[in-house]
């Protein structure tokens, strides 16, 4: 057998049926499109959502909602979520994110959050923290710098 001799399994296909071929054919005359209208004619019918001159379905609803366009977003990271680092590591949102912690590294930087427990003796490099997060950090003689701060040489 050669590729020139496959053939779909008899059955299989099926001829697309012949429209305006006569009265014999079963779909004659108007092609089973009915009499006259809009929709009857080539190109007829109306796009989707279209509800003629009533008052539309999207516009009965109310407007609901508001999307900020100057909102500040944060990468989150728990402070429990950095008890997989030894004592001593600098921890930085590139770290985190090479680790697998954080899946990306938002617009505004890293926020810690306080959720959760740390043993360890960390240096927590973020762009904020929340008053409990550095509590927590600090309270295990770790340290919090903030990532926006001016780097002096």
């Amino acid at each position: 057998m050669t590729i020139n001799e496959l053939k779909p399994a008899i059955g299989t296909k099926k001829a697309p049926k012949r429209l305006g071929r006569g009265i014999g054919s079963g779909t004659g005359k108007t092609s089973g499109k009915g009499a006259k209208g809009q929709w009857a004619r080539s190109g007829g019918g109306v796009r989707p959502g279209f509800e003629g001159q009533i008052f539309g379905l999207a516009r009965r609803l109310p407007k609901a909602g508001f999307d900020n366009n100057w909102k500040k977003v944060y990468s989150i990271v728990n402070v429990s979520a950095l008890e997989v680092f030894d004592n001593g590591t600098e921890v930085t949102a590139e770290l985190l994110l090479e680790k697998g912690i954080l899946s990306k590294i938002e617009p505004y930087g890293l926020k810690v959050l306080g959720d959760g427990e740390l043993t360890k003796k960390l240096v927590v490099v973020a762009s904020k923290f929340t008053a409990s997060a550095k509590e927590k950090i600090e309270k295990v003689g770790g340290t919090t710098k903030d990532a926006n701060a001016k780097k002096e040489d």
